[in-house]
């Protein structure tokens, strides 16, 4: 049995540093592999969060298909908040730390509030999860679309911030040696700080799911909601919680791409499909933290492919649909294996109901 467990966690250790190994020396023979991986940094960015977000309520047993909704207010809301705070202080006396913070956390209120909405709705009122994730999708981006129409009649003229701000959310602050690295050095040190904070979220995520009993309970919630209730874990709690964190998180991801991807300026129709992209992210990497990371990098690359490696007769249209094809080429082949560990949680999409016990 030692042995055997010795070539899994040897088979573990050496698969990624082969495809580091493969990555690098690709890169070397084709730049412009570096720089489409570069910029699937940031793009992925947005990804990793709606990702996470979606993540954190689905363990809970919640399958929230309103991700494009409240991404597309985290976006609008995101923006807004810096917006109001630049124009009250006057434009260069504006602190790009508090505009950060504002950003943020202006964005993950309205998350939360969506999800708060949500659980009220499927687990409070019981009703349908996939009819309530799809009106949630249109209410979203409907009052997104509202609110940054008004809000652009108000300062008459676009929705943004001055410069200085622009230049913070996007900063690069890495040393420029750690830049200079070859292959890599672009990739991993020549991002904004997003992209960063958003691996560590990651990391944190999954040590809570791991390491700690709370995140014990919540899986066991999402798994079997009667034997957690019967253990006697408060089901509604954790489903409440799980999908309101989980909706903030994903309303960062799409500050995040309107602060950086989209330039800081609200425009109605950059985020659309980015929610329904975390969605199939989800299912891509089987509902695991820490292969969210690289998941979100690669669907990035996949999703600008078409800006960077042009190849001719070969339409847009088929590069764009690249991410959606590739999730169901490895949901069809997880379904067909019966893989244990890349299932979806047992109870996802079906409301508990104490008396069926």
């Amino acid at each position: 049995m030692k042995k055997l467990n010795s070539k899994v966690s040897y088979k573990k250790i050496i698969l990624p540093i082969a495809i580091i190994v493969v990555c690098f020396i690709l890169g070397l023979i084709f730049p412009s592999l570096v720089y489409l991986f570069a910029a699937a940094g940031a793009y992925g960015t947005a990804l990793m969060l709606g990702t996470l977000g979606e993540i954190i309520t689905e363990k809970s047993g919640n399958m929230n298909l309103g991700v494009e909704g409240i991404m597309y207010m985290g976006g609008i809301f995101g923006l807004i908040a810096p917006n109001m705070y630049e124009m009250s202080v006057g434009e260069g006396n504006a602190s790009p730390f508090l505009a950060i913070v504002f950003a943020i956390l202006s964005a993950f209120a309205i998350g939360a509030f969506a999800g708060l909405l949500f659980s009220f709705i499927t687990v409070t009122l019981r009703a349908n999860q996939n009819v309530t994730g799809l009106a949630m999708t249109t209410f979203g981006t409907g009052v997104a679309k509202f609110v940054g129409e008004l809000r652009r009649h108000k300062v008459g003229g676009y929705v943004t911030v001055s410069n200085d701000l622009k230049a913070a959310f996007d900063n690069k602050f890495m040393p420029d040696f750690l830049k200079r690295i070859p292959v890599i050095g672009r990739v991993l040190f020549d991002q904004s700080i997003f992209f960063y904070l958003s691996i560590l979220l990651a990391i944190a995520v999954f040590l809570f799911l791991t390491k700690t009993k709370k995140g014990l309970y919540l899986r066991a919630v999402g798994e079997s909601p009667v034997t957690a209730d019967a253990a006697g874990i408060n089901i509604t709690l954790y489903k409440y919680l799980a999908t309101i964190i989980g909706g903030g998180v994903s309303a960062i991801g799409g500050m995040v791409y309107t602060m950086t991807t989209a330039g800081c300026v609200w425009i109605e129709a950059s985020l659309a499909g980015t929610g329904w992209l975390a969605v199939a992210l989800v299912i891509f990497c089987s509902w695991h933290p820490i292969q969210a990371t690289w998941s979100s990098v690669l669907f990035g690359a996949l999703m600008i492919m078409y800006l960077r490696i042009i190849v001719p007769f070969f339409p847009q249209e088929l590069y764009k649909i690249l991410p959606y094809v590739v999730t169901v080429i490895v949901l069809v082949i997880t379904s067909t294996r019966n893989i244990k560990d890349k299932q979806p949680p047992a109870s996802l999409g079906v409301n508990y109901f104490r008396e069926d016990r």
